[in-house]
């Protein structure tokens, strides 16, 4: 198995695309103004108590107020809430947490009126992303990933990840974390901690207890809502969680994150800094990997997978709904029930990728084509356990009814990612009226003219349709060769195959589009 992470970077976002054996099976949107990302910390202040609900609203700065669950407070959140006070009230330097004594657990059938006031201010984190009209959700039970571990201040507890198969490595571990460790901080040990050095983890966890004491230092006068530590970016984050010898490539178009990049990873697996990569050319890097033709096909309604069968895929408030079609499929001398079974096996591997591709959280419902053996629906059941296993989000699956539905809850931290597919007619816009397409190039022409004697532009790049590109292209004194000579400016010609057939955008010297 063979990953690659591709990078687009525009001016406004940041689209991370994860191929696996070349299929895009993760597609990340990363706002360059992205906040409230899952993992921030951030110094709050009490809103609004609501009794009803026992939960709080919490100003951390987005237009709507957070939500916080008294059972998402965390057991230790009274100290917590002593520290924050005393490095809010402090007088020289704070004491480390390691000298601290813990306060008693809060009651797990307490109130939320009981520990928080109206005004009060509360160190938070963000659990999950402001979704549809909800503002972001939060917790107080603060943890700081790392690439091997993840730091919980406030606790002792040492676990260890479950995926780690060899108990005799998952007592060495757990025996090295407890002696290294200092006093009231617990941890997690992930996956990629198996088989690493005693030197490697203690010092990442230096690295995470330096952090989160360190954002303590400089709270004092601090007026909320703040962010106090905030988590890597997406594209860290993701290289963070994933990055192992599978991966053969990382390529990027963007010189200061493809260096980013590369200084991060020389400091978590410094082997993998030569797969990192800088992408030039004047094709886009998403078209050259075959991204840009793969998004098309694997989002929007329906979603062709095998021999024309095909899924259909609904959105709706409460849930999400996947009808499986075998569409024209037909397997000769097979009978109904072994082509029922047959096409539902593969769409329960195309799910699972439409999940992890769509990020679809919350509950989905899958309607399956009618199977009457057991066996046969036990398998699809198995099959769809087997596709999912790697899905980092955590997700529950239950076996098919009587009336062949399956239904799966899965974690929904971000919004859905939704990518619209259909286009707009290009000649008459969506109003089903056309102007006569002679007038085009004319258009076109109008349009440099335009950014040349009004913004001074010298030197412009108009990306269009491939056809039209060989129409601007043809000949010794081809259109682009004339419009150049006419205005005193350089046009540069791009094809983009997946581009609309009259689709055009102008763009700077700097690839800044312009028009």
């Amino acid at each position: 198995m063979s990953n690659e992470l591709v990078i687009d970077v525009t001016a406004s976002e940041i689209v991370i695309a994860l191929l696996e054996n070349k299929q895009l099976i993760e597609l990340n949107k990363e706002k360059s103004n992205l906040q409230f990302s899952v993992g921030d910390i951030y110094l709050g202040k009490v809103k609004k108590i609501m009794p009803g609900l026992n939960a709080a609203f919490v100003d951390v700065g987005y237009e709507k107020d957070a939500f916080l669950h008294y059972l998402d407070l965390g057991p230790q959140f009274q100290s917590l809430n002593k520290y924050l006070k005393a490095a809010l009230n402090k007088k020289g330097k704070i004491i480390p947490l390691s000298k601290i004594k813990n306060e008693p657990d809060i009651d797990k059938n307490g109130k939320i009126s009981d520990v928080l006031t109206s005004g009060q201010m509360v160190m938070i984190q963000i659990a999950k992303e402001p979704i549809s009209t909800k503002g972001p959700r939060l917790g107080s039970e603060i943890s700081i990933a790392g690439r091997h571990l993840v730091l919980i201040p406030f606790s002792d507890k040492v676990s260890v990840s479950q995926k780690i198969v060899s108990q005799e490595e998952r007592t060495r571990l757990k025996k090295l974390i407890q002696s290294i460790k200092p006093k009231n901080y617990g941890v997690i040990v992930r996956t990629v901690a198996e088989g690493k050095k005693v030197a490697v983890l203690d010092e990442e966890l230096n690295s995470l207890v330096n952090k989160w004491e360190n954002a303590f230092e400089n709270i004092k006068g601090i007026i909320p809502p703040k962010l106090i530590i905030s988590e890597l970016s997406r594209t860290s984050a993701i290289l963070r969680d994933m990055l192992n010898g599978s991966f053969s490539s990382i390529t990027v178009n963007d010189e200061h994150i493809c260096n980013e990049i590369k200084d991060y990873i020389s400091t978590i697996a410094p082997e993998k800094e030569k797969i990192v990569k800088l992408h030039t050319g004047n094709i886009p890097v998403f078209e050259k990997f075959g991204i840009d033709k793969q998004i098309k096909t694997s989002f929007g309604k329906t979603v062709s997978f095998k021999n024309g069968a095909y899924l259909i895929i609904e959105h709706t408030e409460a849930l999400h709904v996947i009808d499986v079609n075998s569409g024209n499929r037909s397997k000769t001398g097979s009978d109904q029930e072994s082509n029922a079974s047959d096409v539902n096996i593969a769409a329960a591997f195309e799910i699972a990728r439409q999940l992890k591709l769509r990020d679809m959280g919350g509950i989905i419902v899958i309607d399956f084509i009618d199977m009457h053996d057991s066996e046969h629906k036990q398998l699809v059941y198995e099959k769809i356990k087997e596709a999912m296993a790697s899905d980092r989000a955590k997700h529950n699956i239950l076996p098919l009814s009587k009336f062949g539905l399956m239904q799966i809850t899965r974690q929904r931290v971000r919004p859905e990612l939704n990518v619209q597919t259909l286009e707009k007619c290009p000649t008459c816009r969506g109003t089903g009226d056309i102007s006569p397409n002679i007038v085009f190039e004319e258009e076109i022409f109008n349009n440099i003219s335009f950014l040349v004697n009004n913004q001074a532009l010298r030197y412009i790049t108009i990306k269009v349709h491939p056809y039209v590109a060989a129409y601007l292209l043809k000949g010794l004194r081809s259109k682009r060769l004339q419009w150049s000579v006419k205005l005193r400016c350089w046009v540069r010609i791009i094809a983009v195959p997946s581009y609309t057939y009259l689709e055009h955008h102008f763009y700077d010297r700097d690839d800044e589009e312009i028009l």
